[in-house]
């Protein structure tokens, strides 16, 4: 079965606030066909950041979110039946390639390692994707463009971008945004008023603070937005932050309470 992907080329622009210049650094590196490696924490926006620009250069975007399984023929493509016939029928990699586009590989280090071998010819000058079940030998157009992220937080001994395959791209690194502007993001994306976020926001910055000690993961701007989005529908605040932030950070009942605790520090 062919991997999940989201096809889309629309004329709104998804919503995106720069912090630094990585829109400009998109730009150049579409322009001269340059891999792009995306790099932080769950939650970033990096997704977000590769939609925004795809809108905005006017390009199909073909986003696939990689996994365990996912392996090269996922991408580019197998031979599947068809009304009682065999077709070949092309992953999301190989329609990018063949129409010119943007294919996006989120978190590719999940995905299995014979999938960085069929990367490699398209990261460097040649642009290629060989398919030797068709034996075809497609050359990336113009404007076909490699995007692919992971967390670096995430990795371990078993799952590792190799030196050799990050200096085949160019890359920008990402963090949460700073204050001013997470809080902005958060009200645009949830309805809630500003004085309102800029609290969440800073209740993140602490919980943030405790990663590596007690929690894994540090709370996204995804989570703050979901919170957000409660609280402006209606939900009161402690419900809100115990669904939105503090269950999804950690199934531990003690690093829970510990949670519950810094929430009413922050709040009162």
């Amino acid at each position: 079965m062919l991997p999940q992907v989201k096809s889309a080329q629309s004329l709104e622009i998804p919503y995106y606030v720069p912090v630094g210049n990585e829109c400009a650094l998109f730009e150049l590196a579409y322009k001269h066909r340059l891999p792009l490696l995306l790099k932080g924490p769950t939650g970033c926006g990096k997704t977000r950041f590769v939609a925004h620009m795809a809108a905005k250069l006017a390009r199909p975007l073909f986003t696939v979110s990689c996994h365990d399984d996912l392996t090269a023929a996922d991408l580019t493509g197998r031979y599947l039946l068809k009304g009682g016939e065999t077709v070949w029928t092309d992953g999301p990699l190989t329609r990018a390639v063949r129409q010119g586009g943007i294919c996006y590989l989120d978190e590719v280090v999940e995905a299995r390692k014979d999938v960085t071998v069929v990367l490699h010819p398209l990261t460097d000058d040649r642009r290629l994707l060989p398919l030797e079940r068709t034996n075809e030998l497609l050359e990336a157009p113009a404007d076909f463009m490699l995007v692919v992220s992971y967390n670096p937080g995430y990795q371990n001994i078993l799952k590792q971008l190799k030196p050799s395959t990050r200096q085949r791209f160019v890359a920008i690194e990402f963090d949460f945004p700073p204050p001013d502007i997470e809080a902005e993001i958060v009200a645009m994306e949830s309805g809630l008023e500003l004085e309102k976020t800029k609290s969440l926001v800073a209740l993140a910055s602490r919980l943030r603070a405790m990663k590596g000690q007690d929690l894994d993961e540090s709370v996204s701007t995804r989570l703050l937005v979901y919170c957000a989005t409660l609280i402006a529908a209606g939900m009161t605040w402690d419900e809100a932050v115990q669904a939105a932030i503090v269950e999804p950070l950690s199934d531990d009942a003690d690093i829970k309470a510990g949670l519950v605790e810094v929430v009413r520090a922050v709040f009162g």
